[in-house]
């Protein structure tokens, strides 16, 4: 069985649940024997982070994207980047170790900054090996983000980002469009759900426009505010709250002395059954939040500003370019952002928008994988015959020469 090594790591939920997605799929299939390789263990000894803190760097990005200290993530990236070309080397001799112990067939990496050191480790220690970055974001962010010219074959979720590589000069026939991101399986399988009788229980009304506040696996504390500021409004709404992890979070939205109807909910792995509940989706700018959102058909209600992860910016302008939701400068404008989309004409426009945006994406990377392995098999036994023949050939001159002297 062809063997697949699937390079993530745990900085924010998206790199591990599209590796993770992948693998289960894949493994249904039975056409890969896949491994997960979290590159944040085998970098631990070059790890300058931890060294200087005691915290991994991947730990540390998760510190930062839980206590919303967003802002400073530009100016942040570059000295990260910078490090991580300092230890290139190093990085490269670790991966190289890696490959010698645990040989691949084929390498996906989902994660960004590493695709360079990763391309170069597999010439090196796997030359007839294919390497594929799978971005995890709608666009790259660069440079040295996503896509670098050491990168071999790539799969991007948007055309934006098909013509990202493009104009970086890689060739088309080694970039493959998605339908978009890839979820996790249970998000294709929408659960069949009453939506009336499930709101009731829950403690929501039937009929009420319902939103859907999901800030990632240990909430926000700008659902507290959206929740207050909704609640002052003359909209006819309610909401479902998704606080994660954040026991604190859910106790102030508990506590609150609210008008409307609002159900905090703590950690859940049952999203998609409270998508099915929905109506509309508030929350950060995600490209797993947004997806997830319109794998349900709920239009999206984000903001972009100073806060917004700079690789996530791009996802708002993709929102507002397919008419899928409404961009928000700050969620202090939430209640004027909820009247506007809940505007009847708005409403119904964004969501057939949302029920015609159809993404397979989890089904359509196994495809492109095999043509991947396949098409370079192919081609590195075309050039090891050519190689073998133009040896015969200087092997024959070399005799017709030593003849004829």
């Amino acid at each position: 069985m062809r063997r697949l090594t699937i390079v993530f790591f745990d900085a924010g939920g998206g790199h591990r649940n599209a590796a993770e997605a992948l693998k289960s799929t894949l493994e249904e299939q039975d056409s890969w024997q896949v491994s997960l390789l979290n590159l944040q263990e085998l970098l631990d000894s070059v790890d300058i982070v931890r060294g200087v803190t005691g915290v991994r760097t991947q730990d540390a990005y998760n510190v930062v994207l839980r206590k919303g200290w967003t802002r400073f993530s530009p100016q942040l990236l570059p000295p990260l980047q910078r490090l991580i070309r300092l230890y290139h080397g190093r990085i490269v001799k670790l991966l190289q170790g890696y490959w010698a112990q645990n040989p691949a067939d084929l390498v996906l990496s989902v994660i960004p900054h590493f695709s360079r050191a990763l391309a170069e480790s597999i010439r090196e220690a796997l030359p007839d090996v294919p390497f594929v970055t799978m971005l995890t974001d709608f666009a790259d962010y660069p440079p040295h983000f996503w896509i670098e010219r050491e990168s071999e074959y790539i799969i991007c979720g948007t055309e934006f980002a098909k013509q990202q590589a493009l104009s970086m000069g890689h060739p088309p026939e080694k970039i493959f469009e998605t339908s978009g991101m890839v979820l996790k399986p249970r998000f294709y399988r929408k659960p069949a759900v009453d939506r009336d009788a499930e709101r009731e229980r829950i403690g929501l009304a039937p009929g009420v426009p319902t939103g859907l506040v999901l800030f990632g696996g240990h909430g926000s504390s700008l659902m507290v505010e959206i929740a207050e500021r909704l609640d002052e409004s003359p909209a006819e709404v309610q909401l479902i709250l998704l606080c994660g992890h954040s026991e604190k979070i859910r106790g102030e939205l508990q506590a609150l002395p609210l008008k409307k109807r609002m159900v905090p909910i703590g950690f859940t792995a049952e999203v998609d059954y409270y998508m099915a509940l929905a109506d509309f989706f508030i929350g950060k700018p995600g490209p797993g939040s947004i997806s997830e959102a319109l794998q349900f058909h709920l239009p999206v209600v984000v903001e972009r500003n100073g806060r917004t992860m700079p690789q996530e910016r791009y996802n708002t302008e993709w929102l507002q370019e397919k008419r899928l939701g409404i961009v928000l400068s700050s969620f202090k404008e939430i209640a004027s952002g909820v009247d506007r989309l809940l505007v009847p004409a708005t409403f119904a426009e964004l969501c057939r928008n949302a029920t015609a945006y159809c993404n397979r994406a989890l089904f359509e990377v196994p495809v492109i994988l095999d043509s991947v392995f396949e098409r370079h098999r192919t081609s590195f036994a075309t050039r090891a015959q050519s190689a073998a023949a133009g040896s015969s050939v200087m092997e024959a001159g070399g005799a017709s020469w030593a003849a004829l002297t």
